[in-house]
């Protein structure tokens, strides 16, 4: 505990320090921002400013900041590292300055950023990477829930996945069409308060409980291997910063903050919101992280299960017994989330987990193809005031998603498939928003350093990913570190280049 109260300190600490020198880098003033500008009534309006923050939030939250820690800190106590170094250096800065760069541009979406400073070539190719990444948020967080949905009502005519599905993809039209204020404006914040308050009482168990757990001294080697016999598939370094993503730094955070840098009354707003939502997300993650550690390493599983199902715990001790492994037994992010909060929060715990597991990936599903339709608007500069308009976008949208959606269902592995690839290509957009925020630094003059150290670190990490993973090129970790290096060096060099041609 002592690892997760320094860590939990340090996310406060570096929102007023690192935060406060993040901004007076990038240095915001009074000028009328796209909201009053560009006024629409629909995606440009001014919002109050509580609630662009829990809108915010909850946009680039979903249920990252809980399954990625979860299932991030079965490689041990480094995940807390990662969370803390990653969402001040790398996470929070990457949300601020994408979100003020698009603030700058009139609300633009981020590939009219990406061609502004990377070029047409990059433009073009990250208009169809963002796109894809985003519909495959929207198909994959539209079977998770809808699974959750039905077995919250087995024994019932409520229990069909198939009616579930059709309701939450009927909502993601909806959502996708209306006007920012009518829904999302409305119930956004409501989930978003319901996840904090479910953050705030799992904190304050936490401390009651106060369980020994593994601390960053104890070794920062792969502890799920050692002590609970994980036989990961791909090796710490880089599966660790592929599998927590939201907590720490996500690329698909950069799609998000656009929808809310158009509805911001003045630039003075964007550390509160940008850099301090994704600090609330760190936080959140470390919350979660040490859940997941009390649960495996504490063996917390067997003291909840004895207070609120002695069948499930017999269960599950005779599976145990006959060799499965503590992480199958509870592969699935989702049971351990629904466990803990039944045990500890109680029926409270219950509805708000519900509200976390559920409604959290739809909001993200929602948000994801609001920005597709606002990507490819911007790309072929279609006006999105009229309805008709929205549709030319939308309806393409929509049955790309649907066969997405087919596709997973069909095939067994369907939605696990679809998670890696999503989780790699996540990274790699961060990858490309770090680069184009250290180009327009550079630009200006100002020190670039601040994003160019991470843009290296995360190009590393997403090459090698891409290398050494068993569900990409297989390659030994030597030879996959070896290119990721390389990579990284090229992208100094072609950097240093360009900024040699600044006058």
């Amino acid at each position: 505990m002592i690892t997760f109260i320094i860590s939990f300190i340090a996310l406060i600490a570096g929102y007023f320090i690192y935060g406060r020198f993040v901004e007076r880098i990038f240095e915001p003033d009074d000028r009328a921002t796209p909201a009053i500008t560009k006024a629409d009534g629909v995606d440009y309006l001014v919002l109050p400013n509580w609630k662009i923050f829990m809108i915010q939030f909850l946009n680039i939250a979903g249920t990252g900041p809980i399954f990625g820690a979860i299932m991030g800190m079965w490689y041990g106590p480094s995940a807390y590292l990662w969370i803390v170094f990653g969402c001040i250096f790398a996470g929070a800065m990457h949300d601020y300055l994408s979100g003020m760069l698009s603030l700058r541009h009139g609300g633009a979406a981020l590939l009219v950023i990406f061609g502004a400073y990377l070029g047409k070539s990059i433009k073009n190719i990250m208009m169809c990477f963002s796109v894809l990444l985003l519909v495959m948020v929207g198909a994959v967080f539209v079977l998770s829930p809808a699974s959750l949905m039905a077995s919250l009502f087995e024994g019932t005519i409520l229990n069909d996945l198939l009616l579930w599905m059709i309701i939450i993809f009927l909502y993601y039209i909806i959502a996708t069409l209306m006007p920012i204020d009518k829904i999302i404006g409305k119930i956004y914040p409501l989930f978003a308060f319901s996840l904090m308050f479910m953050a705030v009482g799992l904190l304050i168990m936490l401390f009651v409980y106060f369980p020994n757990l593994p601390e960053i001294w104890d070794g920062m080697g792969n502890l799920g291997e050692t002590r609970l016999g994980i036989k990961n598939p791909d090796p710490l370094f880089p599966a660790l910063f592929i599998t927590i993503a939201c907590g720490a730094i996500s690329g698909f955070h950069a799609t998000q903050s656009p929808l809310m840098a158009r509805c911001m009354k003045s630039e003075r707003q964007g550390r509160p919101i940008f850099y301090g939502a994704m600090i609330t997300e760190g936080m959140i993650a470390l919350i979660w992280a040490t859940i997941s550690s009390y649960f495996f390493y504490a063996d917390g599983w067997r003291e909840v299960l004895a207070a609120t199902s002695p069948e499930q715990l017999l269960k599950v001790e005779s599976q145990l017994q006959a060799g499965v492994g503590i992480t199958q037994v509870f592969g699935n992010a989702a049971e351990v989330v629904m466990v803990m909060c039944n045990s500890w929060l109680g029926v409270i715990g219950s509805v708000l987990a519900i509200l976390g597991v559920v409604a959290a990936p739809i909001t993200s599903g929602d948000t994801a193809l609001r920005s597709a339709r606002l990507i490819i608007a911007d790309f072929l500069s279609l006006d999105q005031h009229s309805v008709r308009k929205r549709l030319y976008i939308s309806i393409p949208l929509f049955l790309v998603t649907l066969m997405l959606l087919v596709w997973q269902i069909e095939n067994k592995d369907g939605f696990n498939i679809i998670w890696k690839y999503f989780g790699w290509a996540n990274q790699t957009l961060s990858v490309f928003t770090l680069w184009t925020l250290t180009v327009y630094l550079a630009t200006r003059k100002k020190c670039y350093y601040v994003s160019m150290i991470p843009a290296i670190f995360m190009t590393i990490v997403c090459v090698s990913f891409f290398c050494i993973s068993k569900q990409s090129l297989n390659m030994l970790p030597v030879a996959g570190y070896f290119i990721a290096i390389i990579c990284s060096l090229i992208m100094v060099f072609i950097f240093y280049r360009w900024k040699r041609t600044l006058k």
